[in-house]
């Protein structure tokens, strides 16, 4: 009964937080094959164009030809461009609330009458370019630690907080893991933050009813994780982990999935088909009102976004040895539970080391409290213990090659 009572409770709590915020819009379909010219999108489009294939198939065409080649898909060349800049942190809400909006005014105010010190943030031209210009610089706030023990190697996060977050979500976990000795570099995501185009109140461009677009936002999450990666390696570090909440969590795996380089993940919720959480994901009703007004199934939709489904990505994530945190919620209308289970059972399938943790919320309740606690402390211990085992097996390695030269 107690139990009833509480699953009732938390999915009112639940459905009230994603409902909360009116400036969700729904979008026509558009195919957006122009945004994936560079994998022959433009091919695919002419083929619509001549009556050969519908835009259906040529777009779910697409897709599996781009898991049949992945290393092409998110294929990038490292920028060149990289650049420490120091700023003043802004809050880019996606909301229209009074509250946020007035603290977003506070922020404002404070830069300008100079209570509020700069920051340094890591930007770059993204490898994947869009239509987009500021959406093409990338941005990351750099969270650099102090590296007292120099026995140890230097240490690093790619932190990508969830979709719609404003500019200082995940900020405090980077801060925590400073502590550790870990550096961090809180990244912003294709269309978030000072990233967003002018046109938009929300980071709709990563997650909508145009397809290529979609896709391609994913593509360029992937790059820009790895270009992140790269600049970091280019400072001294040599052990990399990456976590992700939500949205960030696929983008997370895809770019572990693609970069044996990283060694460390957290998943903040996590699942198996994108196209699967946009259909029944209480987050993306207003896209999949899009898709059904367009006529098109689960199933379909499920096509359409193959190429950047997690559950494709199973055998190339579980080739490189690396710890692994998965988190997931019972009563969460947004990544649905049976499909975070699933995520598990794959896992068991490939092999894959990991911790599972279960919050007793949802995904939107995830971030109130309590549970945003319990939720810093597991994602807090794991990085820390993972990263404390990777620094010790560093060691011991360089200790054991050490011996053998002497021994020679």
């Amino acid at each position: 009964m107690v139990s009833k009572l509480y699953a009732k409770w938390m999915y009112a709590w639940e459905y009230a937080l994603t409902t909360r915020d009116s400036n969700r819009i729904e979008r026509p379909l558009e195919w957006g094959f122009d945004h994936l010219a560079d994998l022959g999108g433009l091919e695919w489009q002419a083929r619509v164009d001549r009556g050969e294939l519908s835009a259906l198939d040529a777009m779910t065409g697409l897709n599996q030809q781009m898991l049949a080649d992945t290393h092409a898909t998110f294929a990038y060349t490292t920028p060149t461009n990289f650049r420490i800049e120091q700023r003043h942190p802004e809050l880019y809400p996606t909301n229209v609330r009074p509250e946020t909006l007035e603290q977003d005014r506070e922020w404002k105010r404070r830069a300008e009458v100079g209570e509020l010190r700069r920051e340094p943030f890591l930007r770059f031209t993204s490898a994947v370019r869009t239509p987009y210009p500021e959406n093409d610089e990338v941005n990351a706030r750099w969270y650099p630690a102090e590296h007292k023990d120099k026995s140890k190697p230097r240490q690093a996060m790619v932190i990508m907080p969830q979709w719609n977050a404003d500019a200082f979500s995940h900020n405090a976990l980077c801060e925590i893991f400073n502590r550790f000795g870990i550096s961090c570099l809180r990244l912003s995501k294709p269309y978030h933050d000072v990233r967003r185009p002018k046109e938009l109140e929300r980071s709709d461009y990563a997650v909508s009813s145009n397809i290529g677009r979609t896709l391609a936002a994913c593509r360029q999450a992937v790059a820009d994780v790895r270009s992140c990666i790269d600049w970091l390696e280019s400072q001294g570090y040599e052990q990399f982990g990456v976590l992700g909440t939500s949205l960030g969590s696929c983008y997370a795996f895809l770019a572990a999935a693609m970069d044996p380089r990283i060694r460390v993940c957290a998943f903040n919720h996590a699942s198996t088909q994108f196209g699967d959480v946009v259909w029944t994901g209480q987050s993306t009703r207003h896209v999949k009102s899009a898709f059904e007004h367009a006529g098109l199934s689960q199933q379909q939709v499920r096509g359409l976004f193959d190429c950047i489904s997690p559950i494709n990505y199973m055998q190339p994530f579980a080739a490189a040895q690396r710890r692994t945190l998965v988190i997931h919620a019972t009563y969460d209308l947004t990544f649905i539970r049976e499909f975070s289970l699933e995520v598990l059972r794959n896992f068991d399938t490939h092999h894959i080391n990991y911790v599972s943790k279960v919050l007793p919320c949802g995904h939107y309740t995830t971030g109130e409290f309590p549970y945003k606690y319990m939720d810093g402390w597991w994602m807090g211990s794991f990085i820390y213990n993972s990263f404390k085992r990777l620094a010790a097996e560093s060691s011991a390695s360089a200790h054991g090659s050490a011996q053998g030269i002497e021994s020679h």
